[in-house]
């Protein structure tokens, strides 16, 4: 139990609830377009939730050991800590990797045909600090693969309405990033890695993050102009932008204190609540 315990925290299980919700609203958008749910296709889509984003959270670790252990604030991290060895984490990405395809041959053709390329995505992202700061954009990207690959589970087929909740994700994702990145600026600087906050400083790359939070509630709300959705489609609108907003103003350039309250508080209730409503819109309203 306690090697499960600590596995669970190299991967940051708790940060699940970040992108699983979307993955809701994309399979419950396709039931309620008419087609048939199954326990067991859900239960799949959830596997190949969790263990992609397990493998991309224990990749970005094994590579980023040497990195961790060198910043105070990561010091304690499973690898460097010496709590989990470099080659135990390796194996359990390349066993989540396996497992997540499993999941995606059970699925449909279309998905395993598209699984190394959501691997590729996901595990790439890990290198992208060594040479760009649009590496936020490609966790955004990664994390947005999760409400229309749970739609093509369902359907086989893209639709318009799914990839505007994913480009949701990839705004909404590379935003908080970017505000999670502010804790390590002189760290990035002096180890040649690169973030917005280290290459534009933190005012500017607070702005980049509104801007960016301006363009997953306009995604979401064109989503929700295109879908013909009622009410508590809305009112989960109204609480996602709420919460993007709350988070910008409790975290400044001058006073990073919140961070983590905007980080994970902030985003765990803007997700969780909107994907609630939005589902209970399908069905309910």
């Amino acid at each position: 139990m306690k090697q499960l315990t600590n596995y669970l925290s190299l991967v940051k299980f708790s940060h699940t609830i970040f992108a699983l919700p979307f993955a809701m609203i994309g399979f419950f958008l396709a039931i309620h377009r008419g087609y048939e749910f199954k326990w067991s296709l859900l239960l799949l889509v959830l596997g190949c939730m969790i263990f992609a984003r397990s493998a991309a959270m224990a990749f970005n670790r094994y590579l980023d050991r040497h990195f961790d252990a060198k910043n105070p604030r990561t010091a304690i991290r499973e690898i460097p800590a010496g709590i989990i060895s470099a080659n135990s984490a390796l194996w359990f990405t390349i066993i989540c990797c396996i497992l997540f395809i499993a999941c995606c041959w059970f699925i449909n053709f279309l998905v395993l045909c598209l699984a190394p390329v959501a691997l590729f995505v996901i595990l790439f992202y890990s290198y992208t600090k060594r040479f760009t700061p649009l590496c936020h954009l490609v966790l955004g990207l990664g994390l947005s693969l999760a409400p229309i690959g749970a739609y093509l589970a369902v359907t086989a087929h893209f639709s318009l309405v799914p990839v505007l909740f994913s480009l949701a994700v990839i705004f909404w994702v590379s935003g908080f990033d970017i505000i999670y990145a502010l804790q390590d600026v002189d760290f990035d600087r002096s180890n040649n890695l690169y973030s917005i906050p280290a290459a534009l400083g933190k005012e500017n790359a607070l702005q980049v993050s509104e801007w960016l939070h301006v363009l997953s509630a306009g995604s979401v709300v064109l989503a929700g102009l295109l879908g013909h959705f009622t009410y508590l489609y809305w009112l989960g609108v109204l609480v996602f932008g709420g919460m993007l907003i709350y988070q910008h103003s409790i975290v400044k350039a001058d006073d990073l204190r919140k961070v983590n309250l905007a980080f994970m508080t902030a985003n765990g209730i803007a997700s969780v609540v909107f994907a609630f409503l939005v589902i209970a819109d399908f069905f309910w309203a």
